[in-house]
């Protein structure tokens, strides 16, 4: 694969228009919205959680392609960019995983954005597998993490931590997800935003967003 940098070149000039001429003042207008699971489609969130008015993100453990293990502790106080893909799919994740190297290429040596892309298929995607597809997309394996592990534990953080797919199940041997969404994550483990990974126009806005959030952070300081 080219050069992602080289290659979205053009992308990365038109998102730094877009998100402009700079904030020096964060105005509440401009802050982004704090979802909980009452403000989300209520097909996306499990009944039980529904009436939960402070949600974080749940706690995890996973493998990164590295090999490594992981965990929410690794990413504290980190402004957190997720999706879901797997690396044999042919239609909507090489668009999404591209979109997030465009994201990841702007915020280059940016230590606090992270981005963790969740294998929904964890039984295939190795952690070999998952070294060669983070090779292709150009990861940053500082920053930009290709989680593997527990089928089960990875769809209840699609299904109860993030809000991210419509379909039920519990992470079986027949189940599976399958999503377009990119959810934005603050500092404090709150869902700030939702974008389809496949739209270039929503990808500008998830920069955009980010932006906001790390001056949100700032004025915070």
């Amino acid at each position: 694969m080219k050069n992602v940098r080289k290659q979205f070149g053009a992308f990365l000039i038109i998102a730094g228009i877009a998100i402009g001429v700079g904030y020096f003042m964060l105005k509440p207008s401009d802050m982004l919205p704090i979802f909980q699971p009452s403000d989300v489609n209520p097909a996306l969130v499990d009944e039980d959680l529904r009436g939960n008015e402070d949600h974080h993100i749940l706690d995890f453990e996973l493998v990164n392609q590295l090999g490594d293990t992981v965990t929410k502790q690794d990413v504290e106080g980190k402004l957190l960019v997720v999706n879901f893909f797997f690396a044999r799919c042919a239609t909507i994740c090489p668009k999404i995983s591209a979109n997030i190297s465009k994201t990841s290429a702007y915020f280059e040596g940016d230590e606090s954005v992270h981005f963790l892309s969740h294998s929904v298929t964890p039984q295939i995607d190795s952690v070999s597998v998952l070294a060669n597809y983070a090779q292709t997309f150009e990861a940053d394996s500082d920053r930009w993490w290709l989680l593997t592990g527990e089928k089960s534990h990875i769809y209840e953080l699609a299904r109860r931590s993030y809000f991210a797919v419509l379909d039920e199940g519990d992470g079986g041997l027949q189940d599976f997800i399958h999503t377009e969404n990119v959810v934005l994550i603050d500092t404090k483990g709150r869902l700030r935003g939702y974008y389809d990974g496949t739209a270039s126009k929503d990808i500008s806005r998830l920069i955009s967003d980010i932006e906001k959030l790390k001056l949100e952070v700032s004025t915070e300081d």
